[in-house]
């Protein structure tokens, strides 16, 4: 008996991952092993990113908090103390938003703690 191989299907999924990989540099856009490689590679890195992306952003509201705690006359660290102690649940995020974009409303937070 003749061997059965599904080509309708893997040429399919061929197909299917080089129409995803256009716009990709060189071989890594028509070659299939190539292409297939720098596919799985980027999905390893969106799922690796997706978690990093976490990070950065509270990072960069430590750094929004901590500069304009300084322009208050207080570090980033005896802000947030001091917001603890004073049983003010705000997260960096608002925080952060307020320093940027509404300096005024910020002041009042850090008043409301000194």
């Amino acid at each position: 008996m003749p061997r059965s191989v599904n080509h309708v299907a893997s040429r399919a999924k061929r197909k299917r991952i080089l129409k995803l990989t256009r716009g990709y540099f060189g071989a890594r856009s028509n070659v299939w092993t190539v292409a297939k490689n720098t596919y799985e590679k980027g999905l390893t890195y969106a799922y690796r990113d997706r978690r990093n992306k976490k990070r950065t952003f509270r990072a960069l509201w430590i750094q929004r908090i901590n500069a304009a705690a300084r322009m208050e006359g207080l570090t980033y660290s005896t802000l947030m103390g001091a917001l603890h102690k004073a049983g003010i649940e705000i997260n960096r995020k608002v925080l952060a938003d307020l320093a940027m974009n509404n300096y005024e409303a910020f002041k009042a937070v850090v008043a409301k703690v000194k």
